[in-house]
Formats: C-alpha cells, sequence, structure tokens
C-alpha cells in the first residue's frame, strides 16, 4: 500500500482541468464500478437517483489502495440510500481505508458538482487547498475539499461536510448503503466481511445501532442481523 505523504507546500502553478490529481473515496466510490456511473452517467444498482456523468468520462488511469489520516462517521439522511451517509473528518486521530482513483482535476470537479446535484462544466479552483489543505467551498453536505497530502507526488483530494464530527447530526446508515461500503473495501483492501463489519459498525452513527455480529448477518442478507 502507498503512503500519503505531508504536503510540502503549494505548487508553483494551479492544476488545469487536464492535470492529473488522486481522487480518495472512502465512501462508495471506492468500487470502481459505482465511480464508473459518475463518469459516463447513468444509474447504479440500488440507486434511484440517474447521474449525469462527467465531460471526461475516461476511467481512472490507476486506482490504489490508501489510508486517509481521520475518521468515516455516518450522518445525516442520504437522499439515495435513506439513513446516514459517510463524511471524513481528518482532524479525528483515527486512518479511515480508502481507494485512491487517479483521474483529471476537471473529472474531480465533475465528481463533486454531481455530489451536490450541480450540472457537470465547472473546474474548481485548487489553489487554496492544495496550500492549506482544507477549503469550504459552501454550506453543501460534500462541498468541502480536503487535501491530506500527495501519492507519489500528485496531490490526493477528497471531499466532505464542514462540519467537524463534533457537530454532525449522526444517523444511522443502512444495510444497503454498508453493503456497497463493504463491496468497496473488499475491492480495494481484500477485506472480507468478517473485516469489513467490525469496521464499518464501529463508526460515530453506527456503533449505537450495529454491532459486528448483527452487521455481518445483515451484510450476508439476514434482514434480522441489526441490533
Amino acid at each position: 500500500m502507498e503512503e500519503i505523504r505531508p504536503l510540502a507546500g503549494p505548487p508553483a502553478a494551479p492544476p488545469g482541468p487536464d492535470d492529473r490529481i488522486w481522487y480518495a473515496a472512502y465512501g462508495s466510490n471506492m468500487s470502481v464500478d459505482r465511480l464508473t456511473h459518475y463518469l459516463r452517467g447513468g444509474r447504479a444498482h440500488g440507486d434511484a437517483h440517474r447521474h449525469p456523468g462527467c465531460r471526461d468520462t475516461r476511467p481512472p488511469r490507476r486506482s490504489a489502495p490508501v489510508h486517509l489520516p481521520g475518521l468515516l462517521y455516518f450522518a445525516l439522511e442520504s437522499r439515495v440510500w435513506g439513513g446516514g451517509m459517510g463524511f471524513y473528518d481528518a482532524e479525528q486521530p483515527d486512518a479511515t481505508p480508502a481507494r485512491a482513483h487517479l483521474l483529471t482535476v476537471g473529472q474531480f470537479s465533475d465528481i463533486v458538482g454531481q455530489e451536490m446535484g450541480r450540472p457537470a462544466g465547472t473546474d474548481l479552483d485548487l489553489t487554496t487547498v492544495l496550500r492549506s489543505g482544507r477549503d469550504p467551498l459552501g454550506s453543501g453536505r460534500y462541498e468541502t475539499l480536503v487535501c491530506p497530502g500527495t501519492l507519489g507526488g500528485v496531490p490526493v483530494l477528497t471531499f466532505t461536510a464542514p462540519w467537524t464530527l463534533a457537530g454532525a447530526a449522526l444517523n444511522v446508515p443502512r444495510v444497503g448503503y454498508l453493503r456497497h461500503l463493504a463491496a468497496g473495501l473488499a475491492e480495494a483492501h481484500g477485506w472480507p466481511p468478517e473485516r469489513a463489519a467490525p469496521y464499518l459498525s464501529s463508526r460515530p452513527g453506527a456503533a449505537d445501532h450495529w454491532t459486528a455480529a448483527g452487521l455481518l448477518a445483515a451484510l450476508a442478507g439476514d434482514p434480522a442481523g441489526a441490533g
């Protein structure tokens, strides 16, 4: 597994739309199949929402397992899955397994836009996030950009909410969403359900409802697994 290194300073010039960055997905986009629906457009399995896609529909040049410094938690209400959705607090003393996809700045910009229900076509200005490591573009749930460092000299970027864990409205994630996260952990990190269930059930928002054994049963299709 490749190691994310701290930012060494701002780039000499802001990256252009065709320059490469790593998009670090810590939720359902760990799966390349699900990410493809953000790139090409369409409706993923189990998803009622149709994604418009990116201007550049090419697949990632490369994908790599990584650990983001910080914590995954579940909050608010997902319009797609119902129940809590995944967010990332980079300030928490933990490590979050994720998957970094090597994309263009334009592709990353369009993915962020789709998460916020906006049309593709506006390239993000990454100057602030590459200088300070964080840039709250707006008050939306996925409008805060985070750069935890670089991978092979290329910036790693992700997005989350503007608030921290302490200010989050925690909410229990539903099993359909957790199945996608477990599948992404298997694809990216090779985790079996026996490892994914204890991890996911221990995250804030899930921990007061799911047990490791209950989630493992639910991931296997037992509707009585919650508890």
